[in-house]
């Protein structure tokens, strides 16, 4: 007896018989668990909502109030405008200084910027990626650098700054939000750097990259998202100053914006241009609304990145 052996198959390019494979369909969910869902995404949600309305409605008051006159400020806090009282606007930047406010606090912030960008992140990938005596050390310097209260510090801050000759100019203030941006700037980035691939910079020493080349060309674009994550953080931070210039910058000619709208406030008394107050006041805020809005994806995608290994 010859037994006959079964011939395989015909793969589908072949033309031969296709196996058509059966989808099973998922178990249903259990009723209880649905409806728990239900009632736990209502109420986030709920909440969201709810924080939404907190944040959003006193920054649409404070711009609405920058377009009325003071009549209707203090006759009709919660009414539209009769009509946008662009002059508000004109009169907070002229007459109220507050175009040299702004100036001073860009070239502040700005040079704080990106000094704390590239020294933190030099710092940042040193004590994430290489070992040697004392790494853990430096590490738990600067976290300790975070939990020291800066109001301990104005005072012999002063007179070191007094001492150097920094007092009251633009580049002592960018040095001391250096140091004060410092330690939070290493944690976050040393936690990222941990987080980016090794190999990519092993086949950069391979192909004869320097240390320097593949820090700044290849290691540094990978971080991109946490650069602009801890940027964000650090602007809000420097740009909403105030301790620290009331302290160190005591010339009226380089006020920064913090500094201009306290003092315009002042300065108004029982009779102010409580108008032109609201139009500094927005202007001071406006840029730092808008750098969240340009760079929200970049920030999340920065903090979720971070926190995954």
């Amino acid at each position: 007896m010859k037994t006959t052996e079964t011939p395989a198959p015909l793969p589908a390019e072949s033309g031969g018989p296709t196996v058509s494979k059966v989808e099973v369909p998922p178990a249903p969910r259990p009723s209880g668990q649905k409806s728990e869902g239900t009632v736990l995404n209502v109420f986030s949600h709920g909440i969201l909502v709810i924080w939404a309305i907190m944040v959003v409605t006193p920054l649409l008051w404070a711009v609405m109030t920058s377009f009325k006159d003071d009549s209707s400020i203090f006759g009709s806090p919660w009414s539209l405008p009769d009509r946008l009282h662009f002059d508000n606007w004109a009169r907070a930047w002229t007459d109220a200084n507050m175009s040299d406010y702004f100036l001073n606090t860009v070239l502040v912030v700005g040079g704080s910027l990106v000094g704390t960008l590239v020294l933190g992140s030099m710092a940042a990938y040193v004590l994430a990626r290489f070992d040697f005596p004392g790494n853990r050390v430096i590490y738990y310097l600067f976290i300790g650098g975070m939990s020291f209260p800066i109001m301990l510090a104005l005072v012999p801050l002063f007179y070191v700054v007094n001492n150097m000759g920094l007092l009251n100019t633009i580049h002592g203030l960018i040095l001391v939000y250096i140091a004060y941006s410092l330690p939070f700037t290493v944690f976050f980035l040393t936690a990222f750097f941990r987080t980016l691939p090794t190999s990519v910079a092993e086949a950069a020493f391979v192909d004869g990259a320097s240390h320097t080349r593949t820090f700044f060309q290849i290691m540094l674009p990978m971080a991109k998202p946490g650069l602009i994550s801890v940027g964000i953080f650090n602007f809000l931070g420097q740009w909403n100053q105030y301790m620290l210039p009331t302290v160190l910058n005591t010339d009226p000619d380089k006020r920064v914006l913090t500094q201009g709208l306290v003092q315009l406030a002042v300065s108004q008394g029982y009779k102010g241009d409580w108008s032109g107050l609201f139009a500094g006041l927005v202007m001071a805020m406006l840029p730092v609304l808008a750098a969240y809005i340009v760079f929200q994806r970049q920030v999340v995608a920065g903090l979720t990145a971070g926190a995954l290994k």
